[in-house]
């Protein structure tokens, strides 16, 4: 008997939800081949059965949020099978006594209404506005693929009969229930830890990205693109070379600030799924070119749920650029625990400025916002932080420099 049980498959990890098992009691799996899936607020993963056997028993229902280290699938090797198969064919010889009452029994099963898909066909689903409950599967035991979903959308769609519009008074009962679990609940939860163990603290400042935007546009009639984004991570990069202790962890239980000198920049992602924030390694060693392309891979794989458990994990400081959702003033965000420091880039707009102490001129300004954890850093330390990527932005040809 092989018991197949929850591991950890992300930092910090300590609890998932069971999405939907891809298995049933009496199907034969192989080695390796996957029997459930599961996910938390940062990723989808199916965990793979560890050696050949009959699936005996499913020991936690869809839909549930199980800990590490719960057993979800019990195997029976082949041997045991082997062993209760030759058991029955012996049973099955005896005669029937006379006086033993003959009973048919009738198994009841509601109908499975569980749609069985990846997150990436679910994608595929939304964006083709396909109602992926009505698609037939043709994959293995009715799962559904993109091919399935490409098919029906290709399907002409029947005329519905004209229905007379109804005034509905809103209830509870017609009212829209969303369920808190899975991604939801996870982000939820870090989010409560976040808020509820670091004391946060917000410092705006505004910036001048005329200079910026004018560079990029330079860039691009020498074919060279190079997103406002990849700018801010440099930025924040070389700042945090002179301002360490916002790349740091506070390790409570030893009284010790630990600085990190590796710099792993998250990126607060909005994906259909929820908040993802892929990690970019080693920023600090990288061009500004490299940064760039490979945050356009990340944001895509981001965007996919396509991204490994090595590039969600690790990240030593966070950034968030709601400017191109509309955030134009300001926000504060809730730092990504157990990092001590977040900053937000958010929308640009043109409008006049003083500039050169007395002539007015039409410039491009964006404000940001910088939360930190008060146990660790002070507000005069996060404002001269502050003022040193807005200079390395509104002087974005330092960016292409070493500065060290």
């Amino acid at each position: 008997m092989v018991e197949i049980k929850l591991h950890d498959i992300g930092e910090g990890m300590t609890e998932a939800e069971v999405t939907h098992f891809l298995v049933k009691p009496g199907d034969k799996v192989a080695v390796d081949q996957p029997v459930v899936e599961v996910s938390t607020d940062k990723m989808t993963a199916e965990i793979p059965a560890p050696q050949q056997g009959v699936v005996k028993e499913l020991l936690v229902e869809e839909g549930k949020t199980i800990s590490i280290g719960t057993t979800v699938v019990v195997l029976e090797t082949s041997g045991e099978a082997e062993r209760e198969t030759a058991a029955t064919v012996e049973l099955e010889k005896e005669p029937v006594k006379a006086e033993a009452p003959l009973v048919q029994r009738f198994e009841v099963t509601a109908p499975d209404r569980r749609v069985k898909a990846a997150p990436y066909t679910r994608k595929v689903a939304r964006e083709l506005d396909v109602d992926i409950e009505q698609v037939e599967g043709s994959g293995i035991r009715g799962r559904i693929t993109v091919d399935d979903v490409k098919r029906y959308a290709a399907e002409p769609v029947p005329e519905a009969p004209a229905k007379v519009e109804e005034q509905t008074e809103v209830t509870s009962e017609n009212s829209e229930t969303i369920p808190f679990r899975g991604r939801r609940k996870q982000i939820a939860n870090k989010m409560t830890q976040s808020l509820f163990t670091i004391p946060h603290c917000t410092h705006f400042e505004e910036i001048d990205v005329t200079e910026l935007l004018s560079i990029r546009q330079e860039l691009k009639q020498e074919e060279l693109s190079i997103s406002a984004t990849a700018f801010f991570v440099k930025a924040v990069s070389v700042a945090l070379q002179e301002f360490p202790v916002f790349n740091a962890r506070l390790d409570e239980e030893n009284e010790a600030i630990r600085i990190i000198k590796e710099h792993h920049i998250g990126i607060a992602t909005d994906t259909a799924e929820g908040l993802i924030v892929p990690v970019l390694k080693n920023v600090e060693k990288k061009s500004l070119q490299t940064i760039h392309e490979e945050l356009k891979a990340l944001t895509q794989k981001a965007v996919e749920n396509r991204l490994k458990r090595e590039e969600m994990t690790g990240s030593t400081f966070t950034i968030s650029n709601v400017g191109p959702l509309g955030g134009s003033i300001g926000a504060t965000p809730i730092i990504n625990y157990p990092e001590v420091g977040l900053m937000a880039f958010h929308k640009t707009k043109r409008r006049p400025m003083v500039v050169n102490e007395d002539e007015i001129a039409i410039r491009s300004m964006m404000n940001i916002s910088m939360v930190f954890d008060h146990r660790v850093a002070d507000g005069g330390t996060a404002v001269s932080f502050t003022n040193r990527v807005q200079t390395l932005i509104e002087r974005p040809y330092l960016l292409f420099v070493d500065l060290k």
